[in-house]
C-alpha cells in the first residue's frame, strides 16, 4: 500500500537511568529503521514514544539518592533522550509521561473506559513495606509462581509461563528492595474488567496472522487467565485519579503501566500541539488505512498485545459492556507488535548492579555509532536471544563493514577520482555490467518487502549481498588495469560501479544512516540525505512542576527516496577518507577487562 499512514511506537524507557544496548536492541533500533525505511518509501511515518517516568522504583531510587522523585525524573529523562539521539533514532516526538498533555490524555482514558463500566472499584490486599509503611510496587516483589513454580517469579507477571500474578498469590514474597517479608493490607483500587474483552481480544488476535508467530501464540494464550487488573496503586509519584474523593490524594495515583501505554496517544496529540495542527494526530489512530507497529522486548508483550488493546477496545464503546467512544473518538488497535527477544551480553544477562553492562553513550564514546547499528541489525535478537560478543563486534566491524562496505566505497571513488576526476558517462555496457545494475535495481524490491514485513536481519543480508556483488565484479574486471589500455572501458566499469555504490548507499539507509549520509555527501555532494534527531528545549512546564523540558524531534524529510537513481555524469569527485574505522583486535580484551567479573 503506497502512501499509508505509519504509526511507529517503540516502548517507552523507564526513566531509572542511561540506556545500554540491551535496551535499544529490543525497542530502539529496529524501530528507527523501519520508520526511515517508511519514509523513504513515501509513507507517512509518525515515530513518538518518551521516557516513562512514574511508579514506586523511580521513589525508592530517589529515596536512596536523597532528590525528589521529580529531580531524578528530569535528570534521566535527558541522559536517555541524550542516549538515543546519539543512536540516531528518527523520532518524530520523543516526549516524557510527566507533562500536562499526557496528565490530561491518561485521565480522559481513564474516565472514558470508567463511563462504559470497563472501570470499577474492588478492595484488595496491598504489599506494604513494614520498615517504610509505604506501599511496594508489584515487580518489587519477587517469589515462587504458584501455577509453574518459577522460583523468580514478579508480582505482576511470571517470565517462565507469562502469566499475570499479583504479590499476594506469590509463596514466600519478599521485597527485592530489602529483602523483607512485605505485609499485606486492604485497600480501596480501580480496576481494569480485562475479562470483559474476553471474546473481542480473542477475534481480534486470532486474525492477526501477519504478527510473528511466537507473539501470536503468547498473546492467544494469556487469555486463558483474564482477571481484573488494578489500575491505581497507593503511590506518591504518578497522575492523578480524575475522581472527587481522589483526585487530590497525596497517596493514590494512577498505576504506572496503564499511564505509560498511553503515552503513545498523548505523545501523538502533543506532536500535532507542536506542530500547529492539533487534529493532525487523528490520520494515525483514526484511519481504516493507518497501521501502527509496536516495538519492543518480549517482556512488554502482554502490555502491547492485550492490555493496551482492551483499554482502546473499552474506550470505543467496543467490548461485552457496550459503550459509547469517549471525547477523542474511537481509537485503532495496533497492527503489528514487534518484540524482540533478549541480548545477553559475554554469556551473561546485563545487570548494571554487576556491571554487566555496556552503556550507550560508553560504547559510542569509543566506536561509530553505525558500527554499533550494524551490528545490532545484522546479529541482533530479532527472532531469538542472542550473545552481544566484543570479539563478534571487532569481526562484524573489521571484516563486513570496513573490509566489505568501506572498502568498495574507498577504492571506487578514489580511483575514479584519481584517473578521471569526475563521474564518467557509462559508454557500451557488457552483459555482466547489465547483470550487477540489474541485481542492484532489484534489490530494492526484495529488501523493502523484507522490511514491510520486519524482517530487518534479512534484508540488511541481502543489501550486503549487493556490496558483495560489486566488489566480485571489481575483483573480476580489474579496471585499474585498463587505463592505458583501454580507458573507455574503465570509465564504464567505473560508472556501473558508483551507481551501484549509490544504490548500495540507499538500500543501507535505513540501517546505517550516519554513514549512508556521508557516502552521500562524497558521490552527489548536495544537501542532506539522512537527517538526525534534535534535542529541542520547551518553554512549558511539566505537570510535576518542571520549567521546561528537552524533547526529541526532527524534520526527517530530506528528500531521500526508496529507488535506485542514476548518477549525475560529470560531478567532480574527490578521493574520500576512509569511511568506517578499522578496530584493532586488542579491543576485546580492553572491553572484556572493563566488565564485572564472572559470578
Amino acid at each position: 500500500m503506497a502512501n499509508q499512514y505509519v504509526l511507529t511506537a517503540p516502548a517507552w524507557p523507564y526513566a531509572n537511568g542511561p540506556r545500554h544496548i540491551g535496551h535499544v536492541a529490543g525497542f530502539g533500533v529496529p524501530a528507527d529503521i523501519f520508520s526511515r525505511y517508511h519514509r523513504m518509501a513515501g509513507d507517512h511515518v509518525l515515530m513518538v514514544s518518551g521516557t516513562d517516568e512514574h511508579g514506586t522504583p523511580i521513589q525508592v531510587q530517589a529515596d536512596r539518592e536523597g532528590v525528589s522523585a521529580r529531580e531524578l525524573a528530569d535528570r534521566n529523562a535527558l541522559v536517555i533522550a541524550k542516549d538515543l539521539q546519539s543512536l540516531g533514532l528518527s523520532y518524530d516526538l520523543f516526549t516524557r509521561t510527566t507533562t500536562a498533555n499526557h496528565y490530561a490524555t491518561t485521565q480522559e482514558i481513564f474516565l472514558g473506559l470508567l463511563r462504559n463500566g470497563y472501570i470499577f472499584p474492588r478492595t484488595q490486599l496491598g504489599a506494604i513495606s513494614p520498615s517504610t509503611g509505604r506501599t511496594l510496587p508489584d515487580r518489587y516483589i519477587e517469589g515462587t509462581c504458584p501455577i509453574c513454580g518459577y522460583p523468580s517469579a514478579r508480582g505482576d507477571q511470571c517470565d517462565n509461563c507469562g502469566n499475570q500474578l499479583d504479590p499476594i498469590d506469590l509463596i514466600n514474597p519478599v521485597s527485592r528492595i530489602n529483602g523483607e517479608t512485605p505485609t499485606f493490607v486492604e485497600t480501596e483500587h480501580y480496576f481494569l474488567d480485562l475479562a470483559a474483552f474476553g471474546e473481542v481480544l480473542a477475534g481480534w488476535l486470532g486474525a492477526q496472522t501477519h504478527w510473528r508467530p511466537n507473539v501470536q501464540r503468547f498473546s492467544l494464550n494469556l487469555l486463558d487467565d483474564l482477571k481484573p487488573r488494578a489500575i491505581t496503586r497507593d503511590l506518591e509519584w504518578g497522575v492523578p485519579v480524575p475522581l472527587d474523593g481522589w483526585r487530590d490524594r497525596p497517596d493514590k495515583k494512577i498505576y504506572v503501566w496503564f499511564d505509560a501505554v498511553i503515552g503513545y496517544l498523548s505523545a501523538s496529540i502533543q506532536w500535532a500541539q507542536l506542530r500547529g495542527e492539533p487534529e493532525a494526530w487523528r490520520a494515525w489512530w483514526q484511519n481504516p488505512e493507518a497501521r501502527a507497529y509496536y516495538f519492543m522486548g518480549k517482556d512488554n508483550i502482554v502490555f502491547h498485545s492485550e492490555i493496551w488493546p482492551a483499554m482502546l477496545f473499552g474506550y470505543s464503546g467496543i467490548g461485552a459492556k457496550g459503550g459509547e467512544p469517549g471525547r477523542l473518538g474511537a481509537l485503532d488497535r495496533p497492527h503489528e507488535i514487534v518484540s524482540s527477544e533478549f541480548l545477553t551480553m559475554e554469556g551473561r544477562k546485563f545487570s548494571s548492579s554487576r556491571g554487566v553492562v555496556i552503556y550507550v553513550q560508553d560504547l559510542l564514546s569509543r566506536y561509530d555509532v553505525d558500527a554499533l547499528r550494524y551490528y545490532l541489525a545484522v546479529a541482533g535478537p530479532e527472532n531469538q536471544d542472542t550473545d552481544f560478543t566484543w570479539s563478534e563486534f571487532v569481526r562484524r566491524n573489521n571484516d563486513e563493514l570496513v573490509a566489505g562496505w568501506g572498502n568498495l566505497v574507498n577504492r571506487t571513488i578514489s580511483m575514479t577520482a584519481k584517473n578521471l576526476g569526475s563521474i564518467p558517462g557509462p559508454g557500451e555496457l557488457t552483459d555482466g555490467d547489465r547483470d550487477l545494475l540489474a541485481q542492484s535495481e532489484a534489490a530494492f524490491g526484495t529488501v523493502g518487502e523484507l522490511l514491510g514485513r520486519n524482517r530487518q536481519k534479512a534484508a540488511i543480508s541481502e543489501a550486503m549481498g549487493v556490496v558483495a556483488a560489486a566488489n566480485k565484479y571489481l575483483s573480476d574486471t580489474e579496471p585499474w588495469k585498463l587505463k592505458n589500455s583501454d580507458p573507455e572501458r574503465m570509465a564504464s566499469v567505473l560508472h556501473v560501479v558508483l551507481q551501484v555504490v549509490d544504490d548500495a548507499k540507499t538500500l543501507l539507509t535505513p540501517f546505517l544512516p550516519s554513514s549512508s549520509d556521508t557516502i552521500h555527501g562524497l558521490l552527489r555532494g548536495d544537501g542532506p540525505w539522512a537527517a538526525m534527531p534534535q534535542l529541542r528545549e520547551l518553554d512549558e512546564p511539566t505537570a510535576a512542576g518542571t520549567p521546561s523540558y528537552s524533547v526529541l524531534t526532527g524534520d526527517y524529510d530530506t528528500g531521500a527516496r526508496w529507488a535506485s537513481t542514476p548518477i549525475e555524469v560529470g560531478r567532480p569527485l574527490a578521493p574520500p577518507t576512509p569511511v568506517f574505522t578499522k578496530l584493532d583486535p586488542s579491543v576485546v580484551d580492553e572491553e572484556l577487562a572493563r566488565l564485572a567479573p564472572g559470578e
